[in-house]
Order: C-alpha cells, then structure tokens, then sequence
C-alpha cells in the first residue's frame, strides 16, 4: 500500500513537471512571436490576437503566460539586456560579474564594450519600436525613462569603479566618466554609427572600447 501511495505521488509530481515544461515552452515561443511580430509590424499595428494566432495559441494562453501588451514589451527589452530567457538583475548578468572581477581598468573598458556590442545587437532593433511607441503610450514613455535612468545610475556604479581600480584621467571627475559613457553605450548611439553608417560590428566594438579608454583613463 505504501508503495503505491508512493508511486502515485511520483507519477504526480513528474506530470507537473511535464507541465511546468510544457508552459515554458509555450512562453518562449510566444515571447519569441511578439518579438517578429513588433519588430514588423511596430508597436501600435501589433495586436495581443495577432501574436495568439501567429504562436498557435489561444488569446488567453498569451495573458497567462506574458501578461497586457505593455508587459509583454518590456518583457522583450529586458530579457535582450539581459542576454537570457528570462531577466537578470544587472549585477548577476555574468559579463557584469567579469568585469567587477578584472583588476585592469583599460580591460575592464574592452570587456565592457564586448557586452555592448551584444546587447545592442539584441537590443537595438527593439528600442526603435520602444523610441516610436513612446511618443504615444504612456506606459512605453514610462519605460523609456525608466531604461534611460537605469543606466545612469549603472553607469556611474561603473565609472567609480574605473576610478577605485586605477584613477580616470587627470581632470575627468567620476559624474563624467559615466556620463560619456552613458552616451556613447546608448542604443540610438549604436544605431547611428551601425544600422546609419553602415559600420560592422568589429569596428563598433573595437572604436569604442578605444575610444573609452582614449578619453577616460591616463
């Protein structure tokens, strides 16, 4: 008797995590539809049934997966910052972790352009949609500063870390420091010079990381 009671409680416990996967995968192909989706049609012309009948899913499989329009959006933004499937607290991300551990300030600049260049790949096609759409949705214009005031706030974390780590350059106070690097690390920054410019990824990543150390470091 005991067995099967114990059997049965396996066999329940396995079905639910079948299920658990089951919903992960959902969610996922669903995320991923919204994101072709927006980035085809904009923000406005999307539509929450849109996204359903292209994932295969019903209207309200998308609500109970990702939530309203405007939390699926932020959704999208968050998880091209974060590089994963789902969000990651910045200083969890693991190029966040690499480069707090690197001693070496000029190395610190190079790994952090690294994770520019990727992250604005992810991220940049999205933040024309989020750019457009915030001039109408007063959630998305929420968000648009929010994103912007994050990164400020990031960026100055940064830069007194450039400083502890071996001094920014004579004259370049740490508010500064971080605010040419919150310009210059900005996704329009990055659409200008590659998606306006034409520049290749390899010339983004290398300018930039020079170009930071160039202006900032001694």
């Amino acid at each position: 008797m005991d067995q099967e009671v114990k059997l049965g409680a396996g066999k329940r416990r396995y079905d639910a995590s079948r299920r658990r996967a089951a919903a992960q995968q959902t969610r996922h192909a669903i995320v991923a539809t919204a994101r072709q989706q927006f980035l085809e049609r904009g923000y406005a012309a999307t539509t929450m049934p849109a996204i359903a009948a292209a994932a295969g899913v019903a209207l309200d499989t998308v609500y109970a997966s990702v939530g309203p329009k405007p939390a699926l959006f932020r959704h999208l933004v968050e998880i091209s910052i974060s590089g994963a499937e789902e969000p990651v607290p910045a200083l969890e991300r693991d190029y966040v972790r690499e480069i707090r551990a690197q001693p070496d300030p000029r190395r610190k600049l190079e790994l952090y352009a690294r994770a520019m260049r990727l992250i604005h790949e992810r991220l940049a096609p999205l933040f024309r949609v989020l750019r457009d759409a915030a001039q109408v949705d007063p959630e998305l214009t929420a968000l648009w500063e929010e994103i912007s005031q994050r990164r400020a706030s990031n960026m100055r974390m940064f830069a007194a870390e450039l400083a502890a780590a071996g001094d920014l350059r004579e004259g370049i106070s740490v508010h500064e420091a971080a605010d040419v690097i919150w310009a210059t690390n900005s996704p329009e920054f990055f659409l200008l010079l590659v998606r306006e410019r034409q520049w290749d990824l390899d010339r983004f990543e290398s300018w930039l990381a020079a170009t930071w150390i160039r202006l900032l470091l001694p």
